[in-house]
C-alpha cells in the first residue's frame, strides 16, 4: 500500500516517518527508579524486538536514575513526562532520545521555551500525545464530549505552541479507547499535518481482547498507509505488547522475518492431535529469524495443496503425516515423529 508522506525523524538509532521502517514501541510497567528492574525488562522487551522504549519520569528521582539506564540498553529511549518541565530538562540531560510532552500542559511559555531549546540543542524529537481520557475541558463543551475533531484540535493547539518556537521536530498520537474514535482521529489528523504520527489504541485491555482491538484499529490505519511507529497498550507484560506489534506488521507485509505459520482450523476430518502440534511447531521455532512459511495442516489429502505457497509443512493423517514441500510431499512419518522431523527439515533449509 502507498505509504502517507511524513517528515522523518530520528529517535537516537532510529528513524520515525519518511522512508524509515514502521517502528515497535512499548514502554516499561517497572518503576522508573529502580534501575535494575528497569534495565532487566528493556533488556526482555529488545529481545522480543522492540524499536523504542518509554519510560515514566514521575519525579526527579526518576530523571536521575536515567542516566544509569540508558548506558545499559540496546534501543532509544523515550521520557514520558506530564506538566513538570524541569523533569524534561533533567531527562534531556540524562540523555533520552524522545520527550513525550504536551506543550501546552507545563505552563508558561518562558518553561516551553527552556523544554524546546534544550531539545532542538540535542535533536530530540517530542511527541504530542493526545487521547480521548484527557482531553481539555472546553473541548468536550465545544464539541459535546469526545470525539475525532476534539483530539484533533486539541492535538494541534499543541503543535502549534512548538511552531510558534520554530520546533518542528514533532511526532503526533491521537489516541482512543474506542476504535473507530481513533481510526477517524488519524485519518483527520493525518490530512492536516505531514509529522510522523504515533498509532494505536489507547487503554485497549487485557491481552486478548486488547490484542483483537488493537490489531483491528492500527491494521486499518497502517493498509491505508497511515502510521509510522505504533504501540499495542495491553494490561500485562508489555513483551506481549511488541510480540503482537510484530505480528501485525508481519501481516501486513511490513516485516518479513521470522516464521509465518499457516495452520487449519481443524474439523471433522483431522485424524491427530493438530492444536497441539501447531503450537509446539510455534513454540519451538520461535528462535527463528529467516521468514519461512510453515503449514501445519490437519488434512493428509488436501493439506499439501491447500498450503502449497508454504515453504514446508506438515499434513496430518491417522496416526501419521506427510512432510511436504511447496505443495510436494517428501516423506510420510509416524504421527509422533512429526514435529521433530519438521524441525529437522527446517534447519536444513536454514543451513542452506
Amino acid at each position: 500500500m502507498q505509504r502517507a508522506k511524513t517528515r522523518k525523524v530520528q529517535v537516537g538509532s532510529k528513524a520515525i516517518g519518511g522512508d524509515a521502517p514502521i517502528t515497535v514501541q512499548s514502554m516499561t510497567n517497572t518503576d522508573t527508579r529502580d534501575v535494575e528492574a528497569t534495565v532487566a525488562q528493556i533488556h526482555r522487551l529488545e529481545e522480543a524486538g522492540c524499536d523504542i522504549i518509554r519510560c515514566t519520569v514521575q519525579d526527579q528521582e526518576a530523571a536521575e536514575a536515567l542516566a544509569k539506564i540508558i548506558p545499559e540498553i540496546h534501543i532509544p529511549l523515550a521520557a514520558d513526562i506530564h506538566f513538570d518541565y524541569r523533569l524534561a530538562l533533567k531527562s534531556i540531560e540524562n540523555g533520552v532520545a524522545k520527550l513525550r510532552i504536551n506543550p501546552g500542559n507545563i505552563g508558561k511559555k518562558d518553561r516551553v521555551r527552556a523544554v524546546v531549546e534544550a531539545a532542538q540543542d540535542k535533536g530530540i524529537p517530542i511527541r504530542i500525545g493526545v487521547n480521548s481520557g484527557s482531553l481539555q475541558r472546553d473541548l468536550l463543551q465545544k464539541y459535546g464530549g469526545v470525539c475525532p475533531e476534539a483530539l484533533v484540535e486539541s492535538a494541534m493547539r499543541h503543535v502549534e505552541i512548538l511552531e510558534e518556537l520554530q520546533f518542528y521536530n514533532i511526532v503526533i498520537s491521537v489516541k482512543s479507547s474506542d476504535v473507530q474514535e481513533m481510526i477517524e482521529s488519524y485519518r483527520l489528523i493525518s490530512k492536516k499535518v505531514d509529522y510522523p504520527l504515533h498509532v494505536g489504541v489507547t487503554e485497549s485491555g487485557t491481552a486478548g481482547r486488547g490484542t483483537i482491538k488493537s490489531s483491528v484499529g492500527i491494521g486499518a490505519l497502517l493498509s491505508e498507509g497511515i502510521g509510522n511507529t505504533i504501540r499495542v497498550s495491553l494490561t500485562g507484560d508489555p513483551v506481549e505488547e511488541v510480540i503482537v506489534g510484530r505480528e501485525i506488521l508481519k501481516a501486513l507485509g511490513h516485516i518479513r522475518e521470522g516464521i509465518e505459520l499457516i495452520s487449519c482450523p481443524t474439523c471433522g476430518r483431522t485424524r491427530l492431535d493438530l492444536i497441539r502440534i501447531a503450537h509446539e511447531v510455534e513454540n519451538r521455532l520461535s528462535w527463528v529469524k529467516k521468514h519461512i512459511k510453515v503449514a501445519v495442516m490437519g488434512c493428509a489429502v488436501n493439506g499439501p495443496g491447500e498450503a502449497r505457497r508454504a515453504d514446508i509443512g506438515i499434513a496430518g493423517g491417522n496416526g501419521e503425516g506427510l512432510i511436504f514441500r511447496k505443495g510436494e510431499i517428501v516423506r510420510k512419518v509416524r504421527e509422533e515423529d512429526l514435529v521433530d522431523e519438521l524441525i529437522k527439515e527446517i534447519e536444513t533449509i536454514l543451513e542452506n
